[in-house]
């Protein structure tokens, strides 16, 4: 089945959750994770983009600390991009994590367009629909496993439903959801399925604009959405990547029965590890070069700028973009990359990769020039949980998406928001109108206008140089601590959700 992983003695790499593994270490698992004995195991069907094979890899190894087998599905290019890129532990190292790589049609594999007039990746769309053609090795994979355990547990991406939906032809199998966006955007979707009733405490916060999803996906997608939503009958229950001090009155209004019929929600975020330790307890990678840069700025003072994995600025974005942050006078950190496409490792035939260029005499490498000791720009895949947790680092300046938004809030980072697709437009409400945490950089009803390097400029300024920064700041560190005080074992809210699911599993 899943190839065997090679032991490793230090587990957690760089970073660690609290949900430390000492007390939880049960012996259900023998060396090769199907032992006769474990009473429950677990199969995670992650979608195949990176912010969403993220977050379930970060559950997978929460689940996999309490003795727990985990076998996580996907094509062998994402689960090796799930591997690659994942910071703060090693899922090598984690003898019960069992990786299982199945075929997929071959896809399309275009370079994103800079210049679509919707922002949402429309070249990933392949990539999508080739994923509804894991249902048969999923099926085979849980009918196998459902002979050898009393219980096979089912938690799949919400837009992987198609794919895990012979879930319901075992016995002894059950499928939970997984929502890799905010418990906001939800609700704030299910209150216009049902009209905007401003009765029964489903009320958006007051004075939160009402943003539609105009713009926010490609017709494909919505339809891509929709069916997958139409099949998510047959779950049990739902999991969050979300915690209480965060979005406690979502999840509340959430556990409501017009909103969620009877199903089970657990609120067991954030997922990325929140605690920091030493480079040298990692032995799988080097430190990387920015975070040595950042020990020499002073503390607070650096704006870390990227806009996730699924974004690509068109060149007179970036160059306005480039002057903003050069007169802003802040230091920074710009990852400027180009959308990851839907198989990362294959940049298609001798195509190469658009290498964006900035302003003249900019960008010399090693950040000499224009912007020399002040502004690193890196061009590729950057250790951003590292770089956000990072004592020098005062401010992100993102796309809002909601593995960064998790990330910002539980290491106690502001943000300047600049929503560009999917659930980011809400996402970026949350953070800047109800957290009070951010500000907002680009309107979203005015997304289809250039953002001029005035405008990024002065909400820079704002964010890193200004009393209402500083208040910014001072709120977000607070917000910080409740956060990663939920995934304490000493009643964090968090950890006893998730001890609560992991109890309701294991029933």
């Amino acid at each position: 089945m899943g190839h065997h992983n090679v032991h490793n003695p230090h587990p957690h790499g760089v970073l660690r959750n609290s949900h430390h593994l000492h007390d939880h270490r049960r012996r259900f698992s023998d060396q090769n994770g199907l032992s006769r004995q474990a009473p429950v195991v677990v199969v995670m069907v992650p979608f195949p983009a990176q912010g969403h094979l993220n977050q379930l890899l970060h559950l997978s190894r929460l689940i996999s600390a309490y003795g727990i087998p985990v076998h996580y599905v996907g094509s062998a290019t994402h689960n090796r991009q799930a591997k690659d890129r994942v910071h703060g532990w090693n899922p090598l190292a984690i003898p019960n994590l069992h990786f299982h790589d199945f075929p997929m049609p071959p896809f399309h594999n275009p370079p994103p367009d800079p210049h679509a007039p919707i922002k949402f990746p429309a070249h990933l769309q392949p990539t999508f629909d080739a994923s509804l053609h894991l249902r048969g090795p999923i099926a085979a994979l849980l009918s196998s496993l459902s002979t050898l355990t009393n219980r096979v547990v089912v938690i799949h991406d919400t837009l992987m439903a198609f794919a895990v939906q012979d879930v319901t032809s075992l016995s002894n199998a059950e499928a939970y959801a997984f929502h890799s966006v905010s418990a906001f955007a939800i609700v704030f979707h299910l209150w216009e399925i049902l009209g905007k009733p401003t009765d029964g405490g489903i009320v958006i916060p007051n004075g939160v604009p009402h943003h539609s999803l105009e713009g926010c996906f490609t017709a494909e997608f919505v339809n891509f959405m929709a069916r997958q939503y139409h099949l998510m009958k047959f779950d049990v229950g739902d999991l969050y990547n979300t915690c209480r001090p965060i979005e406690g009155r979502f999840m509340d209004l959430l556990t409501q029965e017009k909103l969620n019929g009877r199903k089970k929600i657990w609120a067991v975020g954030p997922l990325n590890p929140v605690i920091l330790h030493s480079a040298k307890e990692s032995p799988r990678r080097r430190r990387h070069k920015c975070l040595e840069w950042l020990d020499k700025q002073p503390a607070q003072s650096v704006l870390y700028v990227s806009f996730g994995t699924l974004t690509s600025l068109p060149d007179d974005q970036i160059n306005e973009l480039a002057v903003g942050l050069e007169r802003s006078k802040q230091r920074f950190i710009w990852v400027l990359r180009e959308a990851d496409r839907g198989d990362i490792y294959d940049e298609g035939l001798g195509v190469e990769a658009r290498r964006t260029p900035l302003p003249k005499g900019y960008d010399y490498y090693e950040g000499e020039g224009r912007v020399e000791g002040r502004g690193l720009i890196l061009r590729d895949w950057a250790p951003q949980l590292e770089i956000l947790a990072h004592p020098s680092t005062g401010g992100f300046l993102s796309h809002c998406g909601w593995n960064s938004c998790m990330e910002s809030l539980s290491m106690g980072v502001p943000m300047a928001a600049w929503p560009m697709h999917s659930d980011q437009p809400r996402n970026t409400m949350l953070v800047t109108q109800v957290l009070k945490v951010g500000l907002v950089v680009r309107d979203w009803s005015r997304r289809h206008e250039l953002v001029s390097s005035s405008t990024i400029e002065d909400a820079i300024k704002k964010l890193m140089a200004s009393e209402e920064g500083d208040d910014m700041r001072k709120r977000a560190e607070k917000l910080g601590g409740t956060v990663r005080q939920s995934m304490s074992e000493q009643g964090g809210t968090s950890c006893a959700e998730l001890e609560s699911f992991i109890a309701h599993i294991s029933r």
